[in-house]
């Protein structure tokens, strides 16, 4: 090997090395660290102690798990299926010719941008109940909402929230699709009906299912591990009824302390994730095999 070689050879692994040590440091070691954990009951002022996979049969018992994870499904099940539809029909009505589209384009997108974080933390002026703007404007109509000390509407307040954000990304990616199908197809369509809804079930959908499964999973992703928002608008509360299963584990290992037991928790989460991801692409195999 000449020295040239050898000069180019090194200075490829120079530039690389830095992200192999930021991937080994920040991604590889706390991965394995948390699994060797998550078999020890590690509590702090406790000497640890090996027990095997009792913090992962634990957690089927705990009963503050398992409120954790119906509160996370109740709001998967609330915040995916209406970002979904509001997503599409704002992408329906976008993906015609309109005058200044490309504003109210910026002006939905928006949302998207803010951190989720900061958003919660918007929420809390939004939502105060004694003067905020939403209740001083529902006083108009002799209307008060106790939205962060009542246990459905803190969800609620949550809710919209995650939704407000995340519905632009679902816009975004929708009509990104609707703007890739052929045209062609659609002038074939209107030669047999004029009905919209009916090219909208047989071609649209049909066409726009690869585009709306990865959209879904994404989704799902995402709001399986919420924490910003319901850490930062309601911190759970009040009482635990907004405590989704990140914020639960959080609060267990950084809170309580009780390092062992959340490692098994963040595990099992990891495990769930596992089999969504691997269901979703499994079934995008189907559509184009």
């Amino acid at each position: 090997m000449s020295l040239g070689q050898r000069v180019s050879r090194n200075a490829k692994i120079l530039f690389v090395l830095p992200a192999i040590i930021w991937v080994l440091a920040f991604t590889i070691f706390p991965l394995f660290y948390s699994l060797g954990l998550s078999f020890f009951n590690i509590v702090l002022g406790v000497p640890p102690q090996f027990v095997g996979l009792k913090n992962f049969l634990e957690a089927f018992r705990d009963y503050k798990t398992l409120h954790a994870v119906r509160v996370t499904l109740l709001f998967i099940a609330v915040a995916i299926p209406v970002e979904l539809v509001l997503g599409m029909a704002l992408a329906l009505f976008f993906n015609q010719e309109l005058p200044g589209r490309k504003y109210f384009r910026t002006l939905l997108t928006m949302p998207l941008f803010f951190t989720p974080a900061a958003l919660g933390l918007l929420g809390i002026t939004m939502f105060y109940e004694e003067g905020g703007p939403i209740n001083s404007f529902l006083s108009l109509f002799n209307i008060q909402i106790p939205w962060l000390s009542h246990p459905t509407w803190a969800m609620v307040a949550v809710l919209i929230l995650e939704i407000w954000q995340w519905t632009p990304f679902v816009f975004l990616i929708f009509l990104a699709g609707l703007q890739g199908l052929p045209g062609e197809v659609y002038e074939s369509a209107l030669l047999d009906t004029s009905s919209g809804w009916q090219i909208f079930r047989w071609i649209t959908l049909p066409m726009l299912q690869p585009v709306i499964i990865i959209t879904l999973l994404l989704r799902l992703i995402e709001a399986i591990k919420i924490f910003d928002i319901p850490y930062t608008l309601t911190a759970g509360g009040p009482g635990t009824a907004t405590e989704v299963y990140s914020l639960f584990v959080y609060r267990t290992g950084m809170k309580f302390f009780n390092f062992g037991y959340a490692s098994s928790l963040a595990y099992l989460l990891l495990l769930i994730m596992m089999v969504v991801v691997t269901f979703f692409f499994n079934r995008m195999r189907e559509i184009y095999d």
